[in-house]
């Protein structure tokens, strides 16, 4: 019952066919009347077709929309005289020979566009250059252009050979001449184009010949007389055309049954594609899984499934990640991969013609193509290769036939487009999970790098409190006994010691504290003498440190501690790349820029710049380490932490600076730091010992200190600068002394307190004498903002520990402001 409704659709198709053989109508005459109008178009085309390249050649077209609108109709004229043809075998052969001469003339025209199109922006560009030269103070060149120009001309109306000889005369003339060097890119350039319109000129020229040629009207006239004559012979038969229209039908429902079978193998086709696609979704499956260690043996898995869809011998996938490319490979048994295969199909695929979708299908091969000759001499019959989006140089998918002879047929093949993409996103999924263990891992130690630097900063502070005792007692001494005497050289000495020692501590918090600091002028000479305290206990027994000696005294204006840090993270990883016995060295330069200059990623100048040279004799680096070493977190050692380098660039670029690096494999690494220098100034030298002008007469000074120990030295040493030193450990005594008697002090020494705490406590000790001089002792200065000082009464800053000429300085300023400020307001009151 099924088929009843299939059955009466014939049955009425047989009726209704035999019902057009009894009565059908002669259609010959209106498809005749067709043919005469597609032919008389075809004509009238032909020859607009020609007048539009004229018109482009000359010049007077801006476009080519008329000319591409004249093939299209030219087109649809050859192929509606090829539908009204029918079966016609005389009329075929006429047509077939029509086309022929249509293929003939749009051949002819793509060429004469494709070249006109180089030749009117050539003789745009000869003109310009022509008239840039015309303007050359050289007179030869002048000369040498103005008559190239002429036989350019000349050239454009007479494309004879005599006139190409003389254009190629005058270019090699003008190619002779020493031409001045601003203009040499000008004369480059004028030769280039010359010899491109004196190419393309004969060229184009007899592509119009030719395309004239070919504007005859022989085969138009051939055909008008078959069409003719099967116009006069259709009246005769009629009856012969009703019984071939019967014919027809039969063909016709052979066609139907035709059609069915299409359908039957397009139902086996989406069989096929559904299979397919299950394998693709197994594939899928099989990612979602797979970890950065076991995706090679996903990829090859997932390579052996898609090959037996296709029938591959050979299967690989080849996808750059970053800068590195992975190759993954899959083949039958007693088959293998030629040497250099697939790599060699990164570069030989976008050469192909992939269509849109970037899919190159070859199921067998054809040995005259030249790249088909390519992939035979790679053993390859047969070819699928799925190029990553755009025709991207970054990814493809390939199967190869070899032992089979063939690919198997498909039309399907863009389906595999998603196993591209399947494949492609779980192998950049899984490096991606690997890089980010790997960066996790490089914060776990940065983190652990970080947490020895608090550690080792908070030695810093204990061992200054060292320091400091060890200074104090060495001034009292110092106080007591005569100058000259060999103690008192000897309690010098201790000074000196001490007072290195402070500064080196001094190094150790400014390096792990983070951020920037105050700014202010340092020469980098006296920086560079510091810096050699702290390298000499890391710097290898191998590797020296050399710094030129004749470098100019250089001031920069920064943060002291910062620019230290990248002297010593260059030195530093410059002895640890030194395997073998060598020196560091570190000069100094000054430059002055006129104009700016490109250093690395940044842009300095102009003006002055001090430029630190860190050069090493190790095994240098290649041009993709260079390309990395400044990205946080990346190092070439096992140990290294990768912050190094990135941590200088930061510092000299927050300064306006640059960095350059030079260096190649065996032969060294030299980093430049460019740094914006100021005018040079004469160091002072260091003051040690107290000044008698700056000792006291007497006047009492409040000490608040929490550690007594500390204390006590402390009010030793101002007792030895001549002052009356009162102590406190709290503040709530201090504040209560200073408000039961206010004239009781005449200044107050606010010590250094852990936990940051100090200018709390000036501050409240500010509320209670408001009047009180406050002198703040602190370990560094730099990380104090002049408005918390300002509200917490501070009048004076010294370090912490104590230095007994600093104290003095520092006791006699504010004695002296406070009795100004106090006869000020005496003065006031008294108006």
């Amino acid at each position: 019952m099924k088929s009843a409704p299939a059955v009466i659709s014939v049955a009425f198709v047989l009726g209704l066919l035999t019902w057009l053989l009894l009565h059908g109508l002669n259609i010959n005459s209106a498809r005749y009347d067709s043919q005469l109008r597609a032919l008389g178009d075809f004509t009238r085309f032909e020859r607009g077709m020609t007048r539009e390249v004229l018109t482009a050649r000359a010049g007077l077209s801006r476009n080519y929309d008329a000319l591409v609108n004249m093939v299209n109709a030219y087109d649809d004229a050859l192929t509606r005289l090829r539908d009204t043809a029918g079966l016609d075998a005389e009329q075929t052969r006429v047509i077939d020979v029509l086309s022929a001469r249509a293929d003939r003339q749009e051949s002819l025209i793509e060429r004469f566009k494709s070249r006109n199109a180089l030749l009117q922006n050539s003789f745009a560009y000869f003109g310009l250059f022509s008239d840039r030269l015309a303007a050359s103070e050289s007179r030869p060149v002048v000369t040498a252009a103005s008559a190239l120009a002429a036989a350019m001309l000349r050239l454009t109306l007479d494309t004879s050979d005599a006139a190409a000889r003389q254009v190629e005369d005058r270019l090699e003339e003008l190619a002779q001449l020493q031409a001045p060097p601003a203009e040499t890119d000008s004369v480059h350039a004028l030769l280039l184009h010359g010899q491109m319109l004196h190419d393309l000129l004969p060229d184009i020229d007899t592509i119009l010949k030719t395309l004239v040629a070919e504007s005859n009207n022989r085969e138009q006239d051939a055909m008008l007389a078959v069409i003719l004559k099967r116009q006069l012979a259709a009246r005769a038969s009629a009856r012969k055309t009703r019984l071939l229209q019967y014919i027809t039908s039969l063909l016709l429902l052979s066609g139907i049954i035709y059609f069915g079978m299409l359908l039957r193998k397009r139902a086996m086709a989406l069989r096929r594609r559904a299979a397919f696609e299950h394998v693709i979704a197994n594939i899928s499956m099989l990612f979602i899984n797979s970890s950065n260690d076991g995706i090679d043996a996903d990829v090859e898995m997932a390579l052996r499934q898609l090959a037996g869809c296709i029938g591959a011998d050979r299967a690989y996938f080849a996808c750059v990640v970053g800068t590195t490319m992975h190759t993954y490979r899959w083949s039958r048994d007693g088959i293998a991969f030629e040497p250099g295969w697939p790599e060699r199909v990164l570069s030989l695929a976008p050469r192909l013609d992939g269509g849109e979708d970037g899919i190159v299908y070859i199921p067998r091969m054809n040995a005259s193509h030249p790249h088909d000759a390519m992939l035979t001499e790679a053993g390859v019959s047969g070819w699928l290769c799925i190029m990553a989006a755009y025709g991207s140089r970054d990814g493809i998918l390939g199967f190869d036939a070899v032992r089979g002879g063939a690919l198997t047929y498909w039309s399907e093949v863009s389906l595999f487009r998603m196993a591209f993409d399947a494949i492609g996103n779980a192998i950049r999924r899984a490096r991606l999970e690997g890089e980010k263990e790997r960066l996790q891992a490089s914060l776990q130690q940065a983190r652990r790098m970080e947490t020895i630097g608090t550690f080792a900063s908070g030695i810093a502070h204990n061992f200054n409190n060292i320091v400091g005792a060890i200074l104090g007692h060495a001034e009292m001494a110092d106080a007591r006994l005569a100058p000259g005497s060999r103690p008192a050289a000897s309690l010098a000495e201790i000074r000196r010691a001490g007072e290195r020692a402070r500064e080196l501590v001094e190094q150790i918090l400014g390096f792990g504290r983070r951020g920037e600091g105050r700014r202010e002028r340092v020469c980098l000479r006296t920086l560079v003498d510091e810096t050699r305290s702290l390298l000499a206990a890391s710097l290898p027994s191998h590797v020296t440190f050399e710094v030129d000696e004749t470098a100019d005294i250089a001031i920069v204006t920064g943060e002291p501690a910062q620019l230290q840090q990248v002297i010593l993270n260059l030195c530093n990883n410059a002895a640890q790349a030194m395997k073998e016995p060598g020196r560091i060295e570190l000069r100094i330069k000054v430059h002055d820029l006129v104009k700016p200059l490109s250093i690395g990623r940044s842009e300095v100048g102009p003006g002055r710049f001090t430029v630190i040279s860190v050069a090493d004799p190790g095994p240098g680096m290649d041009e993709a380490t260079l390309e990395r070493i400044f990205e946080p977190f990346f190092t070439t050692r096992p140990d290294g932490n990768g912050l190094g380098l990135a941590t200088v660039r930061e510092i000299v670029e927050q300064h306006g600076g640059a960095v350059a690096v030079q260096s190649r494999p065996d032969a060294g690494t030299r980093f430049d730091i460019w740094l914006p220098s100021g005018e040079p100034v004469e160091p002072q030298p260091a003051q040690h010992g107290s000044d008698p002008a700056f000792l006291g007469a007497g006047e009492t000074v409040l000490v608040i200190d929490t550690d007594r120990r500390r204390l006590l030295r402390y009010e030793e040493i101002l007792a030895a600068l001549g002052y009356e030193p009162v102590g406190f450990t709290g503040l709530a005594e201090a504040i209560a002394a200073c408000r039961a008697a206010h004239a009781r002090f005449d200044a107050a020494l606010v010590c250094h307190l852990p936990g940051g705490s100090s200018l709390d406590l000036a501050a409240a000790l500010h509320d209670a004498a408001p009047a009180l001089p406050i002198i703040l002792a602190a370990p560094s200065t730099r990380d104090l903002a002049m408005p918390s000082l300002k509200t917490s009464g501070i009048t004076e800053l010294v370090h912490h520990p104590l230095a007994s000429a600093e104290l003095a300085s520092a006791l006699a300023r504010s004695l002296v402001s406070s009795a100004t400020s106090g006869r000020l307001r005496r003065a006031a009151g008294a108006s």
